[in-house]
């Protein structure tokens, strides 16, 4: 009987498989950071000029809307941090002519929350919102991607208009919280 359960146990041993289990860990480190970045696509100064009419009694010559510059970011906000906004500001006005600008919704290859842009504003030196409600997000970068810019010149008021040539004016754009 001993050497039948003996005999049992042997067969056991080999024909029963054997499993087993390891378990180890890793610790990984994350670190992301706050990143609040902006800049105008492409770089370089644009040329907006009013043109002399060619008929006596007619108004000066609007000249067209820009629509060559684009409004690039990127943006991670803070656990529970506020949402950013970009304002835009020009440095002096012109007497007699509003600079205005609009700002396209954001389009290309962005993701994340991107932000709302407000209805046209008339710049001035007190800088105004021009998007808001931006999270963690990227527009893309470069042309076709982010917010299209459309500035326009207007006439406010012939009275106050004198001649003026090559007056640069800066545009300042500020991304915040």
């Amino acid at each position: 009987m001993k050497i039948l359960s003996h005999f049992i146990h042997i067969i056991c041993l080999y024909s029963c498989p054997i499993f087993s289990q390891t378990t180890t860990n890793l610790t990984a480190s994350v670190t992301l950071p706050v990143v609040s970045l902006l800049d105008i696509e492409p770089s370089g100064a644009i040329t907006m000029n009013f043109s002399a009419p060619s008929e006596a009694g007619s108004p000066l010559i609007i000249p067209p809307s820009n629509t060559t510059k684009w409004i690039n970011y990127t943006s991670a906000i803070k656990s529970g941090g506020l949402t950013r906004r970009i304002t835009a500001s020009i440095n002096h006005t012109i007497p007699g002519i509003d600079i205005k600008l609009k700002v396209n919704s954001a389009i290309g290859l962005g993701g994340g929350v991107l932000g709302n842009p407000t209805s046209q504003i008339t710049l001035n030196t007190v800088a105004t919102n021009i998007i808001t409600g931006i999270g963690g997000a990227f527009t893309g970068n470069g042309v076709n991607n982010g917010h299209q810019l459309i500035l326009s010149l207007t006439v406010n008021n012939y009275s106050s208009l004198t001649k003026i040539t090559n007056t640069p004016i800066i545009l300042t754009y500020t991304i915040t919280e």
